[in-house]
Formats: C-alpha cells, sequence, structure tokens
C-alpha cells in the first residue's frame, strides 16, 4: 500500500540556524520557507536525490510543533511521510485494520498541495506516520 518515503520532518525551533547548517556545512539545497497556518507549521524542505528532509517550526504556541518541542528541547524527528496513490482507500483500508487517523480522519492539503493524513504513532512503532497521497 506504502510507496516511496516522501520525506523525514525534523521539528527545530529555528529555521533560519537550521536551514544555514544544512547549506553551510553539508552543502544541501533548499525550497523557500512555506507557512501552513492550517497546520500551525512554517515548512522548508532540504533537497535530496532520493527523498527530502522536512524541517518544522512552529508558527505558534498552539502548534503541535511547540507542544513537541517542549518535550524535546533540541528538536529532532517528528515524523515519516510516505507516499500513498488513494489516500482516502488507505486511510478506510488502515482504519479496517485498527490504526487510529488522527484529526477527524479526513485529509488535508499538506505542504506539497496534495491530500495528507497522519496516522497514531502507538500503532506505527512509536512513530508519527504521515501518509501523503502522489499520483502519477
Amino acid at each position: 500500500m506504502i510507496g516511496r518515503l516522501n520525506h523525514v520532518a525534523i521539528a527545530v525551533r529555528d529555521l533560519g540556524a537550521a536551514c544555514a547548517t544544512y547549506r553551510e556545512v553539508l552543502g544541501a539545497t533548499l525550497s523557500a520557507p512555506q507557512d501552513l497556518p492550517e497546520h500551525g507549521v512554517r515548512v522548508v524542505f532540504v533537497e535530496l536525490p532520493n527523498t527530502k528532509i522536512e524541517f518544522l517550526e512552529p508558527l505558534g504556541p498552539q502548534s503541535p510543533i511547540a507542544k513537541f518541542l517542549e518535550r524535546n528541547p533540541d528538536g529532532g524527528i517528528h515524523h515519516l511521510c510516505y507516499e500513498v496513490s488513494d489516500i482516502r482507500a488507505a486511510r478506510d483500508r488502515l482504519v479496517a485494520a485498527g490504526a487510529r487517523v488522527l484529526g477527524d480522519g479526513e485529509p488535508k492539503i499538506g505542504a506539497h498541495g496534495n491530500p495528507v493524513l497522519f496516522l497514531h504513532p502507538k500503532d506505527f512503532v512509536g512513530t508519527l506516520t504521515e501518509l501523503e497521497e502522489v499520483r502519477g
């Protein structure tokens, strides 16, 4: 059901500092920052030949990333994102198997303009898992 690894998301306190480290020390190519108010985050993607790294900075104190950073002051890996060809079919199959979809269960538009869903970490070996619908 799952396709390729789309990205690994890392929660950061300072998006500028994280970007500078990856650009200056690792020579990485980075996307422009993008605010996603519906998700409570500002994101930047590190472009790699085989996947992406997503930096997540909270947009405010109510952001899920702000809460994550309260528990993990140095930041760290927040979630893994896998591609699926049909997010609603994937959701229905997962729910039928007993997995919990976070939020209201309906896909929201993510940073790439595609529908996304998050799955409860307790159902996936302690890892918050995002599914992103990618066609073609």
